[in-house]
């Protein structure tokens, strides 16, 4: 017989107690249970503008923002104004809705790749949709992936590097087959030798190439534009497409994402996050030709209940707009203003970096417009995931519950990046420089 223990309870210990009884390791998704930093999970109980509250009542200014998709903050008032209404006229209809349409048309008018898009649930089914789809496209059953970028848990692409440079990969999760892993090749970044090698070997059977516009899902690791503009070239004389995962840069980075900022030719390309407004969506989306190969109007299947969900549509839509429109006071749309906040962060963890340089603990600051990431132990910026020092993890672990005690939120792991919103001011940023500069100095 399965009972609650004390249900009333509203510490972090005795809510913890509870989800490892109900929830694989008590949580819905891995890196919540702190098991990179130690300690026990934070339940949250609210958000509001810049910043989360706790279950035990403790404010954070929070810089994790869901892990990207709150660019406007918790619980913008636009936003929940659409969500409740939208709501109150029904949270799904299973069918076509006006809403969707319009979300559709503000996707591909602000996106440079996407002549058609296609919502579906989670950036998961996004990617694994576009594999599909370029499989179907190119008649070749291979695609290639980069060490360090992360699209999703769908199985083909939970593999690493095999043993060598131009190898295809075997599975990091139990569950997958080798046979699936066995058509999935990945390669370090920022290694032109490398893709070269790849597609001297294996061009002629790859479908496509993914990769993050920026890779941030194992540190920050934006990529020259010589690398870029050697895998382009790469694709279209290997006849391969070119996906490019925008699911956390998207609309972030800029009104039109990576692509549009970088001037990337992609021929799909992969949403999520951001255009949700903190609601379940992703998208993918690209040239109409390989587009309309999608059903009903092609034989490439892919479906979803909840895609195009009307609640969903309209949060994303309302973030949208929320960022397009003109502050009648500082006179920036919502990009402009993050790019003004993440050069003010920028400014004001500098000092703190040379502090530490000077005191021989390295730390680099890596920022693309809103998103950043700080890497311990190391003075140069790393553009692979192999060259990320391993040893900073340990004394980040005592960098996170020291900034938490100052009521500074981060990701619960080294490797993740970390998120401005526009609700967020510039004195909020002092108020964390300050904190983040008295938790490097106990985190020695």
């Amino acid at each position: 017989m399965n009972t609650v223990m004390n249900p009333s309870a509203t510490d972090h210990q005795s809510l913890w107690q509870r989800a490892v009884q109900v929830m694989p390791g008590g949580v819905n998704s891995p890196v919540r249970a702190f098991g990179s930093v130690g300690g026990t999970p934070r339940f949250m109980s609210q958000g509001e503008g810049a910043y989360l509250q706790d279950q035990e009542g403790r404010r954070y200014l929070d810089f994790m923002n869901s892990w990207g998709p709150l660019i406007l903050g918790h619980a913008h008032p636009e936003v929940v104004q659409a969500v409740q209404q939208s709501a109150a006229l029904g949270t799904s209809f299973g069918a076509s809705c006006e809403v969707e349409l319009q979300l559709a048309e503000a996707v591909t008018r602000l996106s440079p790749v996407a002549d058609m898009v296609r919502f579906v649930s989670s950036g998961t089914e996004a990617t694994m949709s576009a594999l599909r789809l370029a499989r179907a496209a190119t008649g070749r059953d291979a695609f290639l992936k980069f060490d360090g970028c992360y699209h999703g848990h769908g199985d083909s692409f939970l593999v690493k590097a095999g043993s060598g440079l131009a190898t295809f990969g075997t599975s990091s999760s139990a569950g997958v087959p080798e046979a699936v892993a066995g058509l999935t090749g990945v390669l370090p970044l920022a290694d032109e030798t490398s893709l070269k090698t790849w597609f001297q070997a294996n061009g002629e059977r790859t479908a496509a190439v993914f990769v993050e516009g920026i890779p941030a899902n194992c540190g920050l690791l934006p990529q020259a534009r010589s690398w870029w503009q050697c895998l382009t070239e790469l694709c279209r004389q290997a006849g391969c497409l070119l996906i490019v995962d925008e699911v956390i840069t998207g609309f972030r980075l800029s009104e039109g994402g990576f692509c549009q900022r970088e001037n990337i030719e992609a021929d799909l390309v992969t949403y999520g996050k951001v255009i949700g407004g903190g609601l379940p969506v992703g998208a993918y989306g690209g040239r109409r030709d390989l587009m309309e190969q999608v059903a009903p109007t092609g034989s490439v299947y892919q479906a979803g209940t909840l895609s195009g969900n009307p609640v969903a549509m309209s949060a994303g839509l309302a973030t949208l707009q929320a960022m397009q429109a003109t502050d009648v006071e500082t006179g920036r749309n919502g990009w402009q203003q993050l790019e003004h906040l993440g050069s003010h962060w920028q400014s004001l963890l500098e000092p703190l970096l040379k502090r530490e340089k000077d005191a021989g603990r390295p730390l680099t600051l890596v920022r693309e417009g809103s998103l950043f990431w700080l890497c311990f132990e190391t003075e140069n910026a790393p553009k692979a995931f192999h060259e990320i020092p391993a040893e900073g993890a340990q004394r980040y672990a005592q960098f996170f519950h020291a900034l938490c005690e100052r009521g500074v939120m981060f990701a619960p792991s080294a490797y993740e990046v970390g998120f401005l919103s526009t609700a967020m001011t510039e004195a909020d940023l002092e108020f964390a420089a300050n904190a983040l500069g008295e938790a490097l100095e106990i985190s020695r």
